[in-house]
């Protein structure tokens, strides 16, 4: 760690009152009731959740509440999905810079999303333990919904209408063909179990270390190409609500999305998650762990959870995602929300740490004590210290080297090795 290690960075201080005015000015609607439920059978207890409802944007402010929803399904050992529902949420909120009103907090979550897992993903791997996890992160305020996820934990959207989305995007070698071209072009090897005989048998697995995933947190002994940069989707539901199934890799072999959907429509959430479970048992038994949670999104006029879709469907209901550009945000999403429809805000897939946390010249620097601060580590560094996330960087389309976001000396070291450029600093202990 450059020499600015510790060092806090210090937020300019906004009136609490000014923060409550933001947050009363942002609430077009009124906010959905938010209900949840969990279930869970455990084989070889690596599978680990978080559920926190009491969440604060401006803290002691009652009024700027979100939850947090997140599954870790962890590998050789539960280490790193303990480590990670515990420190993942703080490192979040971390990279979001205070005194921010709601809508500009809701803007910052994807690009804090991707600092946050680096950051959890790069602190365990300091601790020399080669345990790792997938982990798939759920913000619900509001209507608005955002998603993060690494590894095969699925997160899917049914709404009122009767359709089915998939909110995260599986990092299995087998099947992700962009991920498997990723993972070859920076170092790693991608092939079968080899047996006796030479036959190969099993899914294509990463070498060395043999994980059937391209993405996690942890994992330091496979290698730096095994990225734990998320895929994040942030959509706005309509004033009909919706729900949320989050779920391991336990219950996505067993069931397709729809068929974990339509299990449980007509449950509230708790008896939900449980008969989500029940039908992966019933249909491959209890070979994975296998983890639900189940959240409802209720407007707050009704007071029971999305049901059953009418048997006659309004093709203004039937969900779609429409992109939109923020100028036009508060407008179009009331158009959007009298017609039932699903808003997508924001969505990303790269793997390149550069193109994730962007571009900006200013807001990486304090005002206060004239320092640059690490994106992703968030500590103070001299403008000495501070490495554009662009330089030298092939991926980045900044022709500006000296262009923020800033990395440390230790998280530009990272960024190289997850690109293929240099090996990994850590060490197995």
């Amino acid at each position: 760690m450059a020499s600015g290690e510790g060092r806090r960075h210090h937020h300019n201080l906004v009136p609490l009152a000014a923060l409550i005015s933001r947050e009363l000015k942002s609430e077009k609607m009124e906010k959905p009731t938010v209900r949840y439920g969990h279930a869970a059978q455990s084989r070889k207890g690596e599978d680990y959740f978080l559920i926190k409802t009491d969440g604060q944007r401006v803290p002691g402010n009652s009024s700027s509440t979100f939850s947090a929803f997140a599954i870790f399904d962890g590998h050789n050992g539960n280490a790193a999905a303990v480590y990670t529902r515990e420190n993942l949420l703080e490192h979040v909120l971390g990279a979001i810079p205070r005194g921010l009103g709601r809508e500009e907090w809701l803007q910052a979550l994807p690009r804090a999303l991707v600092a946050g897992f680096v950051k959890t993903d790069k602190d365990f791997q300091s601790r020399g333990e080669t345990s790792g996890t997938t982990a798939t992160f759920v913000i619900v305020d509001g209507w608005t919904v955002t998603v993060a996820s690494v590894g095969d934990s699925r997160c899917i959207l049914d709404t009122q209408g009767g359709a089915v989305s998939t909110l995260t995007v599986d990092h299995r070698l087998e099947e992700n063909v962009e991920e498997r071209e990723r993972v070859a072009a920076s170092g790693g090897e991608v092939g079968r179990l080899s047996i006796i005989g030479g036959a190969e048998i099993g899914p294509l697995r990463c070498w060395p270390g043999g994980l059937c995933l391209s993405r996690s947190i942890g994992d330091m002994d496979v290698g730096e190409f095994i990225v734990p940069i998320p895929y994040v989707k942030q959509v706005k539901l309509s004033n009909a609500g919706g729900r949320l199934i989050i779920a391991s890799d336990g219950i996505w072999d067993a069931l397709s999305s729809e068929m974990a959907a339509h299990s449980c429509r007509g449950l509230p959430a708790e008896l939900a998650a449980r008969q989500v479970v029940k039908e992966a048992l019933r249909s491959r038994g209890l070979k994975d762990d296998t983890t639900c949670i189940v959240v409802d999104i209720i407007p707050p006029d009704h007071s029971v959870q999305p049901s059953t879709p009418p048997k006659k469907q309004n093709k203004l209901r039937t969900l779609f995602f429409r992109k939109k550009s923020r100028d036009s945000a508060n407008k179009l999403s009331k158009k959007l929300s009298a017609v039932g429809i699903v808003e997508e805000l924001f969505e990303e897939g790269s793997a390149m740490l550069a193109e994730r946390l962007g571009s900006d010249e200013c807001t990486a620097q304090s005002t206060t004590s004239g320092l640059f601060m690490c994106a992703v580590c968030q500590v103070d560094l001299a403008p000495s210290e501070g490495i554009s996330v662009h330089a030298g960087s092939i991926f980045s389309t900044s022709s500006k080297p000296w262009q923020g976001p800033f990395l440390c000396s230790d998280c530009c070291n990272k960024k190289d090795a997850m690109e293929g450029k240099r090996p990994s600093g850590v060490k197995v202990a």
